[in-house]
């Protein structure tokens, strides 16, 4: 077995981490982001992968260029996070498990973006890695289908699964030779949350697809209240909080300060005026 640098943060990397040791990969290193300071007493948290690497007894660093001298034959990154310099790349060959078919939707956000712009699927694209932002050639592509009504955690929880399966995979035995990527590029940017704020007066499917993104919002009476879920149906006149444009129904909502509820319950406590919607 290979030994590896494993390079990650967030929980969605935590199941690769712990596959790639399952299957009997010696980790010389875990990489991840330094301790941030969480809660009311300000009291410092580790990232959900050095939570995972110490439970795991494994050596656990912030420094990505204390790879060079781990003894690791190969470095291993999932949504790491950080830029690797070229310094590091050149002591240490490394892979990199992108959740998109590149190159479409290089970039920090190929989840979100594959579901914004109604992708009818995607993939776990396993590249090598390389200065430049997920320009690397591929070794090998999972695809996997995007439902109608899938949200973006639920098509993650989907691409995590593709992805520990095709490391554990490809990390079984000699790496084939990687093909350049083919066709043109398209930029997966982080998602803002101005970017999140529905527009009322675009199309049911387009705020549709922002509310499945997670973190939607709008106004009500000038506070902010969080859009959880909506419904596609058929195109009619009603035009209510309820039914904010034609073809779209909201069901979930999150008032500014307040528990997630139905959107009848909220309708029951705000009581809007005839004509009063959303802003």
């Amino acid at each position: 077995m290979t030994r590896l640098a494993f390079l990650g943060t967030p929980a969605m990397a935590v199941p690769s981490l712990r596959a790639l040791v399952d299957a009997g990969h010696e980790v010389a290193l875990v990489v991840t982001r330094a301790d941030k300071r969480r809660g009311r007493g300000n009291e410092l948290t580790p990232s959900p992968v050095k939570a995972a690497a110490l439970e795991l007894g494994l050596p656990v660093t912030h420094t990505v260029d204390d790879v060079i001298d781990s003894g690791a034959d190969l470095g291993v990154v999932v949504a790491f996070g950080q830029l690797i310099r070229p310094h590091v790349l050149a002591a240490v060959p490394m892979v990199n498990s992108h959740y998109s078919l590149l190159p479409r939707w290089r970039g920090a956000a190929p989840v979100e973006r594959a579901v914004l712009a109604g992708d009818s699927e995607t993939g776990v694209c396993l590249m090598q890695l390389e200065e430049g932002l997920d320009t690397g050639p591929v070794y090998d592509t999972v695809h996997v289908a995007i439902g109608a009504r899938d949200t973006a955690d639920d098509l993650r929880a989907a691409l995590v699964d593709a992805g520990v399966e095709q490391l554990v995979r490809c990390l079984g035995r000699p790496l084939p030779q990687p093909q350049p990527q083919v066709g043109e590029p398209v930029y997966a940017p982080k998602i803002t949350p101005h970017e999140l704020r529905l527009d009322w007066s675009t199309p049911a499917v387009d705020i549709d697809r922002h509310v499945r993104v997670g973190g939607a919002w709008t106004t009500f009476r000038g506070k902010r209240v969080k859009v959880l879920a909506t419904e596609l149906r058929g195109d009619d006149a009603d035009r209510s909080l309820v039914s904010p444009v034609p073809g779209l129904t909201v069901v979930r909502v999150q008032p500014e300060a307040k528990a997630p509820m139905s959107v009848g319950d909220f309708v029951r406590g705000a009581r809007p005026a005839p004509g009063e919607r959303f802003e």
